[in-house]
């Protein structure tokens, strides 16, 4: 099984000045492998393999360009690999066509298939061609390492990202019941809604901090562009919005996994966040909840320990059913939030209606889909 574990590094001037030469050769690589592979096609109508890029990287591009002898050489060529996976993704899942880097980009990075040692004792990792740097190493872990990942943030702090094969293999899927499943509906005004009737609150982390990323915002636009203070205003801008990611990070980790060590079955909705975000009313506060995010971490834990992520179809009326006797209630708008129904005469709140909708969808037959 593989799992990825991210630390906090402290290079010193020297290695930061290192690792700023990985970053702008491993750029030059990727956007040099990207132009090939596009003049390639617009040429000949074929594409070029990585092989080949490869073969001419280190033939050709090497040898006239002195300064890519510096960084190191796996590193490069990992490079080409990640113009291949770009393509590759490109194709199969019909995402966005793959684009050059920016050496303006604040975030940056660089990965690292082998050749460093990690020493827990020491609180130290060892990377090709730069020595030991020094790093928080806030949990262990054991197996196999497989691809570190170096990377600066907006805001200039640097990590390493290491793959770790455990040698483990993923738990068996267990089985689950109706009284062991639970249903959940997302939302704005609560994040998440249960089955059981439990409303979590949403914290709302980027809607509390508006009023300081509007004045941090504003303070920006007025300097120079590419002078001093625009770099020290942008970087007071970054760090609000670094501590807004952390916040909701932390908070849909430590919901995530209390809701799946309670439960064997976990029930959700599918959701085209994409168009509902096109509303230009709900846009900001469904970004600010982060549901795909959220979803994502349930998916993988679930993986992890053996449990099941159930879903519901994109259009099922969760929300206009009765979940008493089944009634559609067809005039139910968005600002309902409570409704009576006609044929048994329960008062439903429209959110916990929905995630019980969801709980009994989940479990027919038909609508079952296992992830």
């Amino acid at each position: 099984m593989l799992k990825a574990y991210k630390y906090r590094i402290y290079p010193d001037k020297d290695q930061e000045e290192f690792i700023k030469v990985h970053f702008g050769a491993c750029r030059f690589v990727y956007n040099w492998a990207l132009e090939q592979k596009i003049k390639t096609y617009e040429q000949n109508k074929k594409s070029i393999s990585r092989f080949d890029l490869q073969r001419i990287l280190v033939h050709e591009v090497k040898p006239s360009n002195e300064w890519l002898k510096k960084a190191n050489s796996q590193a490069l060529l990992a490079s080409l690999v990640n113009v291949e996976s770009a393509f590759t993704k490109f194709f199969r899942e019909k995402t966005g066509f793959p684009k050059f880097k920016s050496k303006k980009n604040p975030v940056q990075s660089y990965q690292m298939p082998q050749h460093y040692t990690v020493n827990f004792e020491k609180n130290v990792v060892k990377l090709p061609k730069m020595g030991e740097v020094k790093a928080v190493f806030h949990r262990r872990f054991e197996g196999t390492l497989k691809t570190a990942t170096i990377s600066r943030s907006s805001t200039g702090k640097y990590f390493i990202s290491i793959l770790v094969d455990d040698g483990k293999e993923l738990p068996e899927k267990q089985e689950f019941s109706e009284s062991s499943t639970i249903g959940i509906d997302v939302g704005i005004k609560d994040f998440a809604i249960l089955s059981t009737g439990e409303k979590i609150e949403n914290p709302k982390y980027l809607k509390n901090s508006l009023i300081r990323l509007k004045c941090l915002q504003r303070r920006v636009s007025r300097k120079v562009k590419g002078s001093k203070n625009r770099e020290k205003a942008r970087l007071l801008l970054s760090k609000i919005h670094e501590k807004i990611s952390n916040q909701r990070n932390n908070f849909q980790h430590q919901l995530s996994f209390r809701l799946i060590s309670e439960n064997q079955a976990i029930a959700l909705e599918t959701l085209n966040v994409k168009n509902m975000q096109k509303n230009h009313c709900l846009a900001q506060s469904i970004s600010d909840a982060g549901w795909s995010s959220f979803v994502t971490k349930l998916e993988y834990k679930a993986e992890w320990y053996g449990k099941i992520i159930l879903r519901i179809g994109q259009f099922e009326p969760s929300s206009k059913i009765c979940n008493v006797c089944g009634y559609h209630n067809g005039n139910l708008t968005l600002k309902d939030r409570e409704w009576i129904c006609p044929d048994c005469k329960t008062k439903h709140d429209r959110d916990i209606n929905a995630a019980i909708n969801i709980k009994k969808f989940s479990l027919q037959d038909q609508n079952l889909i296992v992830i």
